[in-house]
């Protein structure tokens, strides 16, 4: 299972995902998210496995959010898609995302969910052989 890892350049949060990525021998496809902005089909997708909704997407520390915002709280789903495809800047990076699974930032607990089951258990097994 390939992982879609959506980036930008200058993004630190999106340097230590990466480095955590190759240094587990994760296969992933690097995307620079200004480059080659997400589609609004794209965006439903990650939304679809996002479990808190559009507020995980959205960069409140963004200067594009900061001109837009009074207007995003009157936007409908469809145009609110529009205005994020059309401002990646006002997209949280990195956004990690398989067939199954999103993470949204970084965070050194919730990425090893992109690890394989297998090899999960054995990390467990030797934490609580630690223990």
């Amino acid at each position: 299972m390939t992982i879609d890892f959506l980036t930008t350049p200058s993004c630190t949060s999106c340097r230590k995902a990466k480095s955590w990525l190759d240094d587990h021998n994760l296969e992933y496809n690097e995307r620079n998210i200004f480059v080659d902005p997400l589609s609004k089909a794209e965006l439903k997708y990650i939304l679809r496995l996002s479990e808190i909704g559009t507020d995980e997407l959205i960069s409140k520390r963004s200067d594009a959010y900061k001109n837009f915002q009074t207007s995003i709280e009157d936007m409908n789903l469809d145009q609110l898609l529009t205005l994020l495809s059309r401002h990646p800047e006002m997209i949280r990076r990195p956004i990690i995302v398989d067939t199954t699974r999103l993470q949204v930032g970084y965070n050194d607990d919730e990425i090893r969910r992109f690890l394989p089951r297998d090899i999960r258990k054995l990390d467990l097994e030797r934490m609580l052989a630690k223990a």
